[in-house]
């Protein structure tokens, strides 16, 4: 018997996912979970060519998907029975966006892609609720993703929609091309005003949550200039040549000028608290790329969001 949906969302399976089990292919398309996938596929929210499937079934080539998103959008506005928060639009910014590429302008509180232990909203999750069909290279529920910003750091994120743009982009950020340009707002004032810091950087001998300055870890290379000075702290930019997991928060820590607010690597929480900051003064401002296609250069840019002005402000004014 064929099911009829009210709403639906077609896709057909691309050449990569053939005979990949449902679950895993809905993961990969639509940023889910694993958990999430197969629920939606348990409570017959999800046909094949028109027909009903369980989870574990394969997909044969040309094969199409319908999605019922009316089932889709209450458990994300519900949470479901798992927990269904990766999917939920976190109100990504589009800023730039092709067959190719896109280019985000990613809040703060929204994870780069679904991960063990996070339950809150993803890029990954995001586009894909508003229909942007990303590349589906990668490891597991990070397909598209060519490089990522903390949760707790905003600005500019470009994921992949075609092979041929993530096999483009990892190569340039492989071979350091892609111009990452970031500000933000450390503690005193950095002595040179400008300069550089190499140092290896690694997880921490004894506290997993952080990265830390380790000898032996991987080259990690960042560039700044001071641009604004206070009475408690700095506005720096930030040149990454490298792109380590926490690189400019270790980095500036390491130099004892932590990120303002960043209490994970010892930011005054005090200050913190005056400026009214919940998190790192810390933001992806441009971002430039060539285009994967056209070869052209690409360059993105982003403004400050309204808690970074305002801690800014508040320093400005002798805070």
């Amino acid at each position: 018997m064929t099911a009829h949906f009210t709403t639906t969302r077609q896709i057909e399976v691309p050449e990569g996912l053939t005979g990949e089990r449902v679950d895993i292919a809905l993961m990969r398309l639509l940023g889910l979970s694993r958990t999430r996938a197969g629920e939606l596929v348990g409570q017959n929210g999800v046909l094949v060519d028109g027909r009903p499937v369980t989870k574990g079934d394969r997909l044969q080539p040309g094969a199409i998907l319908q999605i019922d998103t009316e089932l889709l959008n209450e458990q994300v506005l519900t949470g479901g029975a798992g927990g269904f928060e990766s999917s939920a639009d976190p109100g990504l910014g589009v800023l730039f966006a092709d067959d190719d590429v896109v280019v985000i302008d990613k809040p703060v509180g929204v994870a780069a892609h679904p991960s063990p232990g996070w339950t809150g909203p993803s890029v990954t999750g995001g586009l894909a609720a508003a229909g942007h069909q990303i590349a589906t290279s990668g490891a597991a529920e990070r397909q598209g993703v060519v490089h990522r910003l903390d949760v707790g750091t905003s600005g500019l994120m470009m994921v992949a929609k075609s092979e041929r743009a993530y096999s483009s982009l990892k190569r340039q950020f492989r071979e350091r091309t892609v111009d990452k340009m970031y500000h933000a707002v450390v503690q005193g004032l950095l002595d040179p005003l400008r300069g550089t810091i190499d140092a290896p950087i690694d997880r921490h001998p004894t506290q997993d949550y952080r990265f830390a300055v380790v000898s032996g870890g991987k080259p990690s290379i960042t560039h700044y200039e001071t641009l604004e000075g206070f009475s408690h702290g700095s506005l720096v930019q930030i040149h990454l040549e490298t792109g380590r997991t926490h690189q400019i928060r270790v980095h500036t820590s390491a130099m004892r000028h932590p990120c303002v607010g960043d209490l994970t690597y010892g930011a005054d929480p005090v200050l913190a608290a005056k400026l009214g900051l919940k998190r790192q003064w810390l933001h992806a401002v441009r971002l430039g790329f060539k285009h994967p296609g056209s070869g052209e250069w690409i360059c993105v840019e982003s403004q400050y969001p309204a808690d970074l002005k305002v801690a800014l402000g508040r320093l400005q004014e002798g805070a």
